[in-house]
């Protein structure tokens, strides 16, 4: 059952003329990547393909994000917000988001600071499917989870002993490391950080 959030069928398309603003935001990092219009037809066809669309006020037609580029946005959810006027579009992009040739519309680096956390991620679980040959995390992997847990090790005891024993940059450089090794550790068993943000999460609500 859907909540109010995902109920497009309360939509108000006639307060903005039969347009309502899109939002469009990374569905893993967070970042906003672009602002574009929906009508009711554009919505209809988002879903239906699962690449987002717009109403493009200036051709006055439909228009398919990356139609021409290739650079398509790859649905994942639609919300809409509390007034039932603007939709919140999470989708994966394909390719730069900007004609510009930027991964956002408002310029590069616009992701909360913390999103990067879900490309490391994604990333960490792409190379686990593709083994793409000269990889450093492709050897890791293929050197078996025993080998991955060594290096999470040796990079816990040297995180460590630079807070213990070093200036903030060793630290933040070997807390790179570590987070980087648990990464890796965590899909060569199938998880991800996401799993672990889960598990933060629901100790945060039972704290009461």
């Amino acid at each position: 059952m859907s909540d109010a959030n995902t109920d497009i069928s309360r939509l108000d398309w006639a307060k903005g003329g039969g347009l309502l603003p899109a939002i469009v935001q990374h569905w893993l990092s967070g970042e906003v990547l672009m602002l574009g219009y929906m009508n009711a037809e554009a919505l209809a066809q988002t879903q239906a393909s699962g690449q987002v669309t717009f109403y493009s006020r200036g051709k006055q037609r439909l228009w398919t994000k990356g139609e021409s580029s290739g650079h398509v946005l790859a649905l994942k959810s639609i919300r809409v917000d509390c007034d039932a006027d603007t939709l919140l579009v999470r989708a994966e992009p394909h390719g730069p988001t900007c004609h510009l040739g930027t991964s956002s519309c408002f310029g590069e680096n616009q992701r909360p600071p913390l999103g990067f956390l879900a490309e490391l991620d994604a990333l960490v679980a792409q190379r686990h499917a593709e083994r793409p040959a000269g990889s450093y995390t492709t050897r890791l992997f293929d050197g078996g989870i025993r080998r991955i847990a060594q290096k999470v090790g040796e990079e816990g005891v040297e995180t460590a002993l630079a807070a213990v024993a070093q200036d903030d940059a060793e630290l933040l450089g070997e807390a790179a490391d570590l987070v980087f090794h648990l990464t890796v550790a965590l899909r060569a068993r199938g998880l991800g950080l996401a799993d672990v943000v889960r598990v933060l999460a629901d100790r945060h609500a039972g704290r009461g």
